[in-house]
């Protein structure tokens, strides 16, 4: 009898016999360039995790060889781990599977000196940057001046480069800017969130040596969510793939939603073009799904010209047919849904089956009030994160800078935190005093001390003294290791001056959290430091938020890659969803209405109403979103006896129903919003104008 021992799978092989033919063909194919092409809920990411671990427990590729890359630190570490539970020997080498980002955080820490830069340099979040862009020019909106730099980082173009292309007065004003902002980041030894790949990029670039040997490191390269790369991402994987053409590639045309902050739609419907020889499968079978809502997604992509063409079939079976709800306004609206989701709670749903997805933010605050009236607990993902708040930011600025010395931004933000008697004046002349020396605040207080002293006063020098002293004996606590020195930290510095008594219980708690998500990221890495702990807070974002025992809110941009068994779509109106204006994209909002319906599992409703109040003005008889008869759920012809009201489910009154247009001779006209059956009369809840009134269905006729 064969020993059990011999004749059990391996993790691997199991993987690799529950594949469908197409993710096998997928996975077995090696050598070249490789389009994954993979509709919505059709295991792409079981695909390149099994992939990944074919490569190297049955092609024999080493792990550290391999490069994959993604877009969020969430998709990331669920990757990670996927492919290491299908690794035998995982104890070795691990492959590098991270965001693109991170890659650039890690090719820099060993190459950045080849710009003649510091490897202790401090890594920016948005917050931080508005603060510097908002000092250099506080005339343009910040957000404005960070959006342009962005936009040419990405474009690989340098502040010097993006002067020939500052052709009206607005652009030589943010081109002004960008030079400013560079000068600031580099004073202070600083990187934003693009840097981290446009100087990778340019470090590779001007080395040809480097960029060969890194290319030859990893010899087998894929990356996740292709469809959302950028120019700066293209033009590092030319690099990487500078030496061989092994890169596997998984996207899905028909959700690309990222053009607003550079995503290029071309590099996956250029792939073949790009990379020669070329072979593309893709993947249809969709796992997530019923036919129903796979249906409404595939007739309403297809009307779109710029795709490579698949349609999702579902492998689910049958389910509930999609809801298309309509309210009078956003306030019943909201009231429409916090019901419905109380309901099928009361059934045995939970909150986190649900997911409320909207177009623009600004559409959140009626279901914000409608889910607190009804006593739904909701979280609006994408909202102010825990390490934006201000007391954290606080304590982070003293972490930066105990890294950093040469951060002045992060100096001065906690120079007078708690408050030491170093007043805005006297930060202004310190400042001031240091730009005049072309040094750091800290190195230029303790080569001019002296001279400093006659223009702050010896008080002032005294504090400094203190202040640094403190610091430097922070830095020597730091050589012990994380835990130690945050000890002293703990005692060394009281926020709880800071706040007032009201404020001093919840932010005290959201310093205390923090200290312990700082313990137990060094318990459990012995061989990282507090600056890899700090490049974790910079490099997290809103996706990597989930809500656990509550209801999802949020735009349908931040809802891509996620799934949840029912799902609301508020906003249907035409001018909201799709949205219209003239930069409007009308393939990529398409694109956007397929993600939002592919969200669901289970049970999708669309919601529209006949009024809203955007930017303080209420708009009547708003237009149905024409995403509702592409998808196929309403007739183009006569779509009003399509839509269901939630509250009364479409109930007909003879020739009258819900969301018909009625006259009444005194009133005007109005719209049907309920139907009522008294016995031998019929009564019509009516809108005429904003105004709601009963009437016997006798007194009105149908226009």
């Amino acid at each position: 009898m064969q020993d059990s021992q011999f004749s059990a799978q391996t993790p691997l092989q199991a993987m690799l016999q529950s594949l469908n033919p197409q993710q096998l063909e997928a996975v077995e194919c090696i050598d070249g360039a490789l389009l994954i092409l993979a509709g919505a809920g059709s295991g792409k990411t079981k695909t390149l995790t099994t992939r990944l671990a074919y490569l190297i427990e049955e092609v024999g590729i080493p792990a550290q060889n391999t490069l994959t890359l993604t877009f969020t630190n969430k998709a990331a570490k669920e990757m990670r781990e996927r492919a290491l539970n299908l690794l035998q020997n995982h104890s070795a080498t691990p492959p590098l599977l991270c965001t693109f980002h991170r890659f650039g955080l890690l090719f820099l820490r060993f190459h950045i000196h080849l710009l003649g830069r510091s490897v202790n340099f401090s890594l920016l979040d948005t917050t931080d940057c508005k603060r510097i862009v908002k000092k250099i020019n506080p005339n343009i909106p910040p957000q404005r001046i960070l959006s342009y730099i962005s936009s040419n980082k990405n474009a690989y173009l340098s502040a010097q480069e993006a002067k020939a292309y500052s052709n009206n007065p607005e652009y030589k004003l943010l081109q002004k800017a960008y030079v400013e902002y560079e000068a600031f980041l580099l004073a202070n030894n600083m990187l934003d969130f693009d840097d981290l790949l446009y100087l990778t990029c340019k470090i590779l670039e001007s080395n040809p040596a480097l960029c060969e040997q890194t290319s030859q490191k990893y010899q087998y390269i894929m990356v996740d969510e292709y469809q959302d790369t950028n120019e700066l991402q293209a033009r590092l994987l030319r690099h990487l793939t500078m030496t061989h053409q092994n890169i596997c590639v998984v996207g899905d045309d028909d959700q690309s939603i990222y053009s607003w902050r550079g995503a290029d739609i071309s590099n996956i419907l250029e792939f073949q073009k790009n990379f020669a020889n070329a072979r593309i499968i893709k993947l249809e079978r969709n796992y997530r799904s019923t036919p129903q809502i796979l249906r409404a997604a595939n007739t309403l992509i297809a009307k779109n010209k710029k795709r490579l063409g698949k349609e999702l079939d579902s492998q689910n079976d049958d389910g509930e047919e999609i809801s298309i709800l309509y309210s009078d306004d956003e306030i019943s609206e909201g009231n429409i849904i916090a019901e419905l989701i109380k309901s099928q709670c009361k059934k045995g749903a939970k909150f986190e089956d649900f997911a409320i997805l909207f177009r623009l933010n600004a559409l959140s605050r009626g279901l914000e009030e409608a889910l607190l009236r009804a006593k739904v607990p909701f979280k609006i993902i994408g909202s102010l994160r825990f390490y934006e708040r201000e007391e954290i930011k606080d304590v982070l600025s003293y972490l930066r800078f105990i890294v950093n010395g040469d951060d002045n931004f992060s100096l001065l933000r906690i120079l007078n935190k708690p408050k030491r008697g170093l007043g805005k004046l006297t930060q202004e002349r310190i400042e001031s005093f240091a730009d005049s020396k072309h040094l750091a605040i800290e190195k230029a207080f303790k080569l001019h001390k002296d001279e400093l002293g006659a223009i702050i006063g010896a008080k002032n020098i005294k504090t400094l003294e203190e202040f640094f002293a403190m610091i430097a004996n922070l830095r020597e606590k730091l050589e012990s290791g994380i835990e130690e020195f945050l000890e002293s930290f703990e005692s060394a510095i009281d926020f709880s001056a800071e706040f007032s008594k009201v404020e001093n219980v919840d932010k005290m708690a959201n310093i205390a959290e923090f200290y312990g998500a700082l313990r137990d990221f060094a318990q459990n890495n012995d061989e990282l430091g507090l600056e890899d702990f700090l490049n974790d807070i910079a490099l997290s974002s809103s996706s990597d938020e989930s809500a656990q025992d509550s209801v999802s809110c949020m735009s349908v941009h931040s809802a891509k890659g996620l799934e949840f068994e029912r799902v609301f779509v508020v906003g249907m109106e035409e001018g909201f969803f799709p949205l219209i204006h003239t930069d409007s994209d009308l393939e990529e909002e398409r694109r956007l209405g397929y993600v939002a319906i592919t969200r669901a599992k289970k049970k999708l409703y669309l919601s529209s109403v006949s009024s809203r109040l955007y930017r303080g003005k209420r708009e009547f008889s708003l237009p149905r979103s024409r995403f509702l008869r592409e998808s196929g759920l309403i007739d183009s012809q006569n779509d009003d006896k399509d839509f269901e009201n939630a509250e009364s489910s479409a109930q007909i009154s003879g020739e009258i129903c819900v969301n018909d247009l009625v006259k009444h001779k005194l009133f005007g006209t109005g719209r049907v919003l309920e139907v009522k059956n008294q016995g031998a009369q019929t009564t019509l809840k009516i809108n005429f104008g904003g105004t709601q009134r009963i009437i016997l269905s006798s007194f009105v006729e149908k226009v």
